[in-house]
Parts: C-alpha cells; sequence; structure tokens
C-alpha cells in the first residue's frame, strides 16, 4: 500500500533529478500553509493592495529559477526552503510598498537568512485584535494595539518566533526547529513557556480573554 509520505519522496525523488513538473505538484501541496503564513506576515497596511495568492505565484517562479540550490542542500526540508523563498518575496513586497514607511525591523531577528519581515508581534497583534469585532470590543482596537505590541516585544524574540509559527503559522514542532537552528526539545520548551507569557500578556488586556484567542 502506497502511503502520502511514499509519494512524497517519490516526487521529492523527482523533483532532485531534475523533474520540473514535481516543483508545480510539491508547491501546490505546500500552497495552503504557504498560504497561511502570508496571510499571517503581510502588513495590515498592505491589506487590499497587496494580494496573497500574486505573492505566491512570484515566489513559486522565483523557486523554480533558485532549484539547483535546494538540490545541492541535503540538509534542509523542501517546505522550509520553500518558506524561506516566500519569507523573501514578501519581505521585498514591504519594501516596494511600504519603503521608509516600514517599521525599524532592528529589533527582530533574522535566522539563517531568513530575511526580518514586519515585526512579528505587529503580525501577533494584528491577529490577536482582529478577534475584537463586537462594538464593544472594537472600541477597545485602537487603544490596545500598541500597548499589545510593546508587550509582545518584551517576549524573547526567539519564544515569540517559535510561538508565531507553531501557533499562527502551524508548523510543526520539528519545522519550527529546523528554522530556528535548535534541538526540537528546545523548540517545544520554547512553544510552551511562549504560550504561557502571552496569557500573561492578555490577562493584562481587561475583556481580552472571555474568549480565549490563544484557542488553548
Amino acid at each position: 500500500m502506497t502511503t502520502a509520505a511514499d509519494e512524497s519522496d517519490e516526487v521529492l525523488g523527482r523533483l532532485k533529478e531534475g523533474d520540473e513538473q514535481a516543483l508545480a505538484e510539491l508547491f501546490s501541496r505546500c500552497r495552503p500553509r504557504l498560504w497561511r503564513m502570508v496571510q499571517f506576515r503581510l502588513d495590515p497596511r498592505l491589506s487590499g493592495r497587496v494580494d496573497a495568492d500574486d505573492l505566491l505565484q512570484e515566489a513559486y517562479l522565483d523557486a523554480a529559477r533558485r532549484i539547483r540550490h535546494f538540490r545541492d542542500d541535503s540538509t534542509t526540508s523542501f517546505f522550509v526552503w520553500l518558506r524561506l523563498i516566500v519569507s523573501q518575496t514578501l519581505a521585498d513586497a514591504h519594501r516596494r510598498h511600504l519603503g521608509a514607511q516600514m517599521r525599524d525591523a532592528g529589533r527582530e531577528i533574522s535566522i539563517h537568512g531568513h530575511p526580518s519581515l514586519q515585526s512579528t508581534s505587529i503580525s501577533l497583534a494584528a491577529y490577536l485584535l482582529g478577534d475584537l469585532t463586537s462594538p464593544s470590543r472594537a472600541a477597545m482596537r485602537t487603544e490596545a494595539a500598541e500597548q499589545l505590541e510593546r508587550a509582545l516585544e518584551s517576549m524573547d524574540p526567539i519564544d515569540r518566533e517559535v510561538l508565531a509559527m507553531r501557533h499562527f503559522e502551524e508548523l510543526t514542532n520539528s519545522e519550527v526547529a529546523e528554522v530556528l537552528g535548535i534541538q526540537q526539545k528546545a523548540a517545544s520548551i520554547r512553544y510552551v513557556r511562549a504560550v504561557r507569557r502571552l496569557k500573561e500578556i492578555l490577562s493584562q488586556l481587561p475583556g481580552f480573554l472571555d474568549e480565549d484567542a490563544t484557542g488553548n
């Protein structure tokens, strides 16, 4: 009986042998996860101006041009390699559209060649505050945004990235460890710690945890 893992291994084998169609097949399988990553990381100011599907198409073309780099690197998983290319594509879009308006990313981390996109704290705050939909809760959105971003920035940068990737991008623990260059056990410990810290932060915003924004 052929399993999904066997099928993935077979397509990866074809890709490394130079089969261009294999790239299209693998990208299609990864597309929903990459789309979720773009939606999470895209600066809210670009909503309506930048389309996630267009960014993914641009990233796919870039991946096709750079596929030799993946074939020559036996240490990186295909999804993590694709995520890096999408991250770079997204960073380029932010530079094109925001330019001097981009927030100083000096406090953000850039790991193993992964560009610092917009501040992860901004992405987290925008995602969490997006739950404030009722009139009473929406009224606090503007007031809470800067306070929440500052609180999130008080977290350890690695913990913040682990939280973003595990909880909001829905990467596996092993994928997070690969992206960050740390052991899987360390990634797991950091995730638990980050979720605990996030709940502490949200508990300081009156009424915010009436509906548990962390989903736990």
